[in-house]
């Protein structure tokens, strides 16, 4: 069984790298559906639409993290998928609006950048539950 520790420095100080790391691929991402995005619209590829939207997503799929977390943590394996194929409909839903491909694919892309950086960052906090009788299992550390 697993549990979830409290929030810690540590983990604020991850959860920045994460944004760090996920506003930096998700600029990569959106020049290079820019430079694909051939007379579309072009929706969310602007850094003022995507910086903030990652810097979002983080924070709520953190607070999303901890509830289930705290209640449930074995259904995070079933819940993080579920709700970035979510996050998908909507891009999906650009398509009738003339979004071309490389615009939807790319805010698709970026969807699973935030979920990776938010899951990397949050799984450290997940920790083995002591076995009954106090004994840490073998490997962990207290």
């Amino acid at each position: 069984m697993l549990t979830t520790a409290n929030p810690t420095a540590t983990t604020a100080v991850r959860l920045g790298f994460a944004l760090l790391a996920a506003a930096a691929a998700n600029t990569v991402i959106a020049l290079g559906a820019v430079a694909l995005d051939d007379g579309g619209i072009g929706m969310g590829l602007s850094a003022a639409s995507y910086l903030p939207a990652t810097a979002i997503g983080l924070l709520l799929g953190t607070v999303g993290w901890f509830v289930i977390a705290r209640r449930a943590p074995k259904a995070l394996r079933v819940v993080v998928p579920a709700v970035l194929v979510l996050t998908w409909v909507p891009d999906l839903m650009l398509f009738n609006i003339g979004a071309t491909a490389a615009n939807v694919f790319g805010l698709m892309l970026m969807h699973l950048v935030v979920t990776t950086a938010a899951v990397t960052a949050l799984r450290p906090t997940l920790v083995p539950a002591p076995a009954p009788g106090g004994v840490q299992p073998v490997g962990t550390a207290d």
